[in-house]
């Protein structure tokens, strides 16, 4: 089995050698570590990766070969409190669903939370009033509600949650994957604009010719790299719903950094707040200001926003609307803000677009970018491309 995992890490794309796999069975042998997976791969991680951009190969990788190991050993295994956890979800029809009404707007919600914090004393299960599991309360997990804050539950089911009262971990995009499709660049070669700027480091052939022609001796001429001097800024929305998206944007993504010199991204959750972020790890504690993103780089770069649009009007529209933190400003005055600086501002959504007019708030986003979100496939690229170059 670690033979079979030391190849698939290569194949991978993970760095490893022999002598990294041998230090890893040193270190199994010596006991460094208990027949737990959970302890194994962190064994492992550290052995075998010397460099954070390969943590989610590694993690990818890892889950292929010991996918469905909990335990290696003796003892009796448990069932995860979270497999219980999972069959007191709450399952009701569409037409059960129709009959549960919302409690209104944003700020009875709101309210209502607040009153519920102060007044509840236990835990419940099931019910339509307090925070608890498997009800039809507007608050808690696993059950269900056409508005509500989700609290307690690693996942979304119905895509119904205004607010998220949990710490979500997201991961970042690998630049590195290799693309599905070539259309991806070729459509991307379009923005190209070509300069020679910087230090004289390569030959000017026809010149040296025409120069040393002239004078009658070598005269060598050189001239500045021939690179594309479009400047890009890339927004990706990254987590939730766009999970099913990751592959595509991963695809756009690697396309993008090996066709642009000047090249700068940012992450964001749903819509554009007060703060962007390049680590996903670090999201809760090493965000740059978005105000400071507008002062540094200047306007003559195109902006790319890549995202669903797919999330709660609140969200758009709302101080504190955001889901996962509260936002001073709403994510409209945001995005106001990026579009005055960057004239060169076009979205990209993952979702197709026969699918957009059923959604409130791609609606809004749609109608804040001034009609600019083209699809996340070949001809809306190329379609997106031609609104950038105007």
């Amino acid at each position: 089995m670690f033979t079979n995992f030391f190849y698939e890490l290569k194949d991978g794309g993970v760095p490893v050698s022999i002598n990294e796999y041998l230090m890893l069975m040193e270190a199994l042998q010596a006991g460094c570590t208990d027949y737990e997976i959970d302890q194994f791969y962190y064994l492992a991680r550290s052995t075998f990766v010397k460099d954070e951009k390969n943590l989610d190969k590694f993690d990818r990788v890892f889950g292929k070969v010991f996918q469905g190991i909990e335990f290696i050993g003796e003892e009796a295994v448990e069932i995860p409190e979270e497999w219980l956890r999972k069959m007191a979800e709450l399952h009701l029809t569409q037409e059960e669903m129709d009959e549960i009404e919302a409690l209104g707007d944003w700020d009875k919600i709101m309210e209502t939370l607040k009153k519920r914090l102060e007044e509840q004393e236990k835990r419940h299960q099931g019910g339509n009033k307090w925070i608890g599991t498997a009800g039809r309360s507007p608050f808690g997990a696993y059950g269900y509600n056409p508005e509500g804050v989700r609290i307690g539950q690693d996942k979304g089911r119905h895509g119904k949650a205004i607010k998220v009262w949990d710490k979500r971990e997201f991961k970042n995009l690998d630049d590195s994957v290799e693309l599905g499709t070539r259309n991806i660049k070729v459509a991307l070669r379009k923005i190209r604009q070509f300069a020679r700027e910087g230090e004289a480091t390569e030959l000017d052939l026809d010149d040296t010719i025409r120069s040393t022609a002239h004078k009658g001796y070598l005269d060598i001429k050189m001239v500045p790299e021939r690179h594309n001097a479009v400047k890009i800024l890339l927004f990706f929305d990254i987590g939730g719903s766009m999970d099913p998206h990751i592959k595509l944007c991963e695809e756009l993504f690697s396309a993008a950094r090996s066709e642009f010199k000047h090249l700068e991204f940012f992450y964001f959750h749903n819509c554009l707040y007060e703060g962007v972020w390049k680590d996903n790890k670090r999201r809760h504690n090493d965000t740059m200001p978005t105000m400071d993103v507008l002062h540094t780089y200047p306007h003559d770069y195109k902006v790319i926003i890549v995202g669903d649009a797919s999330m709660s009007p609140y969200e758009i529209a709302y101080p504190g609307g955001s889901v996962e933190h509260w936002n001073e400003e709403s994510g409209e005055t945001w995005l106001r803000r990026l579009l005055s600086v960057y004239s060169k501002t076009i979205w990209l959504n993952p979702i197709p677009e026969k699918h957009w007019e059923y959604e409130q708030s791609i609606q809004m986003i749609k109608q804040l970018m001034e009609n600019r979100m083209f699809p996340l496939s070949i001809s809306g690229l190329e379609d997106a491309i031609k609104e950038l170059r105007r």
